[in-house]
């Protein structure tokens, strides 16, 4: 039975703890809050309380990813507002733990955001050009990864995550002159975040970097007010005074290399 450790059973992390569980897999599973620690022992996932900084970490880390053979990093940058933080500095604090430890194989859950938003065709072969603070960070975070020698890393650059509970027009929704309303959405549904990690576990998929967005790219407008009408809510009104700017993911990869099949290629 492999031992997987997930740092960061969230929104993402926690289904697919679930999933994993489901398919054989011994889980160690990280949560920054008290009252998760039931929730994961009720999915039969072994709960570590662990707090991640720049500076340290908080929790048992030795315990959380002592046996494990592979380690998840699902732990996204929190740069928004005014509590920003320095999250290639909580990467560096990690990596020592990794080496020390049994870990040989690890997954990084990374973001589109790591390429430049223009009016082109993005495949994993496109270099990236991250324009935001949080884009850069991790591209700086998976290098660090990509180049240790002590272990193998696969980097998973998701585009916007949705959900049933999940969805940008909830913020958009009534809002006026949105910009971009020709540009592409690149969107992925969690069923098929879940989907495409435990694939590339189950494959033995290392040292590749995966774009992750569902093959589905109608224009915002477009999608956004049918979203907005099939869900009840105000409609989002765009601008379009201005040239729409948006970069469309490829996510052939995914088919080709790892041969999965997008579970809502429709969103």
């Amino acid at each position: 039975m492999t031992k997987t450790s997930i740092l960061g059973c969230g929104w993402l992390g926690l289904p697919l703890a679930k999933a994993l569980v489901e398919n054989g897999f011994s889980v160690n599973g990280s949560t920054t809050s008290e009252n998760k620690i039931l929730v994961l022992n009720k999915l039969g996932v072994n709960p570590f309380l662990i707090a991640l900084n720049s500076e340290n970490i908080q929790g048992d880390i030795f315990s959380f990813l002592e046996h494990s053979e592979i380690l998840l990093i699902n732990i996204p940058p929190k740069l928004r507002g005014n509590n920003k933080e320095d999250f290639i500095g909580k990467i560096k604090t990690l990596i020592p733990f990794i080496e020390n430890s049994s870990i040989k194989k690890v997954i990084f859950v990374s973001s589109t955001s790591v390429y430049a938003d223009e009016n082109v065709l993005v495949t994993e072969e496109t270099v990236p050009q991250p324009e935001t603070e949080s884009g850069q960070q991790l591209l700086q975070s998976e290098e660090l990864l990509l180049n240790n020698m002590h272990f193998e890393t696969t980097i998973v650059r998701f585009g916007g995550l949705i959900g049933e509970d999940r969805n940008p027009i909830r913020f958009l929704s009534g809002r006026d002159a949105i910009e971009n309303p020709d540009a592409p959405i690149n969107l992925i549904y969690l069923e098929d975040c879940v989907g495409i990690i435990t694939q590339i576990i189950k494959q033995n998929s290392w040292g590749e970097i995966y774009n992750g967005v569902a093959p589905f790219h109608p224009s915002r407008e477009s999608y956004y007010v049918n979203k907005a009408i099939e869900l009840n809510l105000d409609l989002p009104k765009f601008n379009h005074s201005n040239p729409s700017i948006g970069k469309t993911i490829i996510s052939n990869k995914l088919e080709s290399v790892l041969h999965y099949e997008f579970i809502r290629k429709t969103l």
